[in-house]
């Protein structure tokens, strides 16, 4: 006999402030579903979450769940009154024997059980949380964003749990990896629609553009239909008196229904421009160590950053990923050892607290009240990479509507604040990028573009994250700081990591001598064998040098292309020598770059 679903929704409908976030919307959870619920930031994915949850009531439709399926829902921000412990707020609903349950998760999720919930970070009270969740071990799972604030060994924990387990769940994540991994469905909240497709997660993106082209043919083929009927009504007046009222009713309803269309968000426009080129070598550290206390955070470590370098740091939370990014940028003196900068640096920072951004200022003032941007004597305008925009209009790139612009901050998602301190960043000019756990709350659209950005950006990147996607499309390099303040460079991002590691754990890892933490790339061993010729430093730059090579052969087409403009030099002529200046300066580069390779493979090819 088929068993009852999960978990049934139908024709929900809600609106919020006079907008609708559903219309008719049904859903069915079965047994065992193990389902991805994606879509843009502020779709109404952690919304519809609550509604499956019971926290918010829809304003109609029904939410069915049969006698005796517990829902368990993930809290985003949960209520501590009454608990002295997260402890006590964990294993509030469980019996005596089951305590344990909260215990295994917390050794999991690296969680303090004493912390005292009133200085307990934000981080930490969402892994209470998490780890209550899981120690209720409910029919179905309901996780929203399960890993902000884990870090990467946390995350493959929560990645076997849930592997592991027979309850049903949905997961709202950022986290490709996590996703893919975990995920035999997708659920895909777009305009108030949810789709459905019962295939894994990696397969999600093909489905969506070919609906989405499906979706430009269709509203491609009904236009065509409008204008046809439309010529045939203008027309008709001259070729009759007495037009056919059923062709014209028939054209009204065409018209109806391609404004009941709702057309989807793009993508944020988000664009990156590297300002003066930095000196060859943007960062020499030698011999830096760190410590507080008894603690040590950093081991004697060396490491050359050199421009157009994108250095991924990795670890355990608390490691000191934050601070060893502090020292190499200047904003934190070493115990020991020396931080050399480069020439010509001009530095933009994403940090991973937000604290750049006043919660009680608006969206406006975020932008206009930064001195880097501020136009002289404009209060509705910003700089932007040197030129001056409207503050809405720059806004608008970023997927802010008019109405948010006198918003506050605290009024934004985690998503959004990550867009708005992006929006100042990308306002400036900067060839060297700081990037403190950037992928927070962002959505998969927006990762894919600021990957992108990232991969033509001119400059070099330092970058803190647990996104092993992320890095793995990023990075060059990947530094891992390990428990006990040793650090170990590795080529390439994520997965090359892996791989150079090979099976050892990283406990072992963590009692291996401090000499072997010296990863400036003249005393990396050798990754390569001794027959080819190069040395690890050459391999690496000539497996590197055709993606450099396309990409700033991409960069002088696009500037060649808006050098053709003939008008440009009389409209904009500012704008047309800065582009002709870009444009040798690539060519260059370019020209450079070829020789490089040319020499690096003749070298290879001649040890052979």
């Amino acid at each position: 006999m088929a068993r009852a679903p999960l978990l049934q929704l139908t024709d929900i409908s809600l609106t919020f402030g006079g907008e609708p976030v559903f219309s008719d919307l049904s859903l069915v959870v079965q047994e065992g579903d193990r389902l991805a619920l994606v879509g843009r930031n502020g779709s109404g994915k952690s919304t519809l979450m609550k509604v499956m949850a019971g926290l918010v009531v829809p304003d109609t439709g029904g939410v069915v769940t049969p006698e005796g399926v517990r829902v368990g829902y993930m809290e985003q921000d949960p209520d501590f009154s009454g608990f002295s412990t997260l402890g006590d707020f964990a294993v509030a609903r469980l019996g005596a024997s089951e305590g344990w349950r909260v215990e295994a998760a917390a050794e999991g999720l690296k969680l303090d059980l004493a912390a005292d919930p009133s200085r307990a970070s934000g981080g930490e009270r969402r892994r209470a949380a998490l780890a209550r969740l899981l120690a209720e071990a409910p029919e179905l799972m309901l996780l929203d964003e399960p890993t902000n604030h884990l870090d990467i060994e946390a995350i493959g924990w929560l990645e076997r749990e849930l592997s592991a387990t027979k309850a049903g769940f949905i997961l709202i994540s950022h986290d490709r990896a996590f996703l893919t991994a975990l995920a035999r469905g997708t659920l895909w909240l777009d305009r108030g629609v949810v789709r459905r497709q019962d295939r894994g997660f990696d397969a999600f993106e093909a489905w969506r553009d070919k609906t989405w082209e499906e979706e430009d043919q269709a509203r491609h083929k009904l236009d065509r239909k409008i204008k046809a009927e439309a010529r045939w009504a203008v027309e008709g007046i001259s070729a009759r008196r007495k037009r056919n009222q059923g062709r014209v009713r028939a054209l009204q309803a065409l018209r109806e229904e391609r404004s009941a269309m709702i057309r989807r968000q793009g993508a944020a426009e988000m664009a990156l421009e590297a300002g003066q080129q930095s000196g060859k070598r943007v960062i020499e550290a030698k011999g830096i160590s760190k410590r507080f206390g008894d603690r040590v955070i950093l081991q004697p470590f060396d490491l050359r950053v050199l421009r157009g370098d994108r250095v991924a740091f990795v670890g355990p939370n608390g490691a000191g990923k934050t601070t060893l990014l502090n020292i190499l940028t200047g904003q934190l003196a070493p115990d020991e050892g020396s931080v050399t900068l480069g020439t010509g640096i001009e530095m933009a920072v994403f940090d991973q607290a937000r604290a750049q951004l006043d919660p009680e200022a608006t969206l406006w003032e975020s932008l206009t009240e930064d001195p880097a941007a501020r136009v002289s004597g404009r209060s509705d305008q910003v700089l932007v990479r040197g030129a001056p925009r409207h503050v809405v209009g720059y806004l608008k790139e970023f997927l802010f509507d008019e109405r948010q612009a006198r918003a506050p901050v605290r009024s934004l998602s985690g998503g959004e604040k990550a867009r708005l301190l992006l929006a100042r960043i990308m306002a400036r000019q900067s060839n060297l990028l700081v990037l403190d756990e950037p992928t927070n709350d962002l959505d998969i659209e927006t990762l894919d573009l600021l990957q992108d950005l990232l991969g033509e950006y001119a400059g070099t990147v330092l970058l803190v994250s647990h996104d092993r996607d992320f890095i793995d499309r990023v990075a060059s390099v990947t530094v891992a700081l390990e428990p006990g303040g040793r650090a170990v460079a590795y080529a390439g991002g994520w997965s090359d990591m892996q791989a150079q590691r090979g099976p050892r754990a990283t406990a072992g890892a963590a009692s291996a001598p401090a000499k072997t933490a010296r990863p400036a790339p003249e005393a990396r061993p050798k990754a390569v064998p001794a027959k080819s010729g190069l040395s690890f430093t050459e391999a690496h730059r000539l497996k590197e040098l055709p993606g450099v090579i396309a990409r700033l052969e991409a960069e002088i087409a696009k500037l060649a292309d808006l050098l053709s403009d003939s008008a440009l030099f009389t409209r904009e002529p500012a704008k047309f020598a800065k582009a002709t200046e870009a444009l040798a300066e690539r060519q260059a580069r370019l020209e450079a770059a070829e020789e490089e390779w040319l020499t690096l493979e003749e070298k290879a090819e001649g040890a052979a």
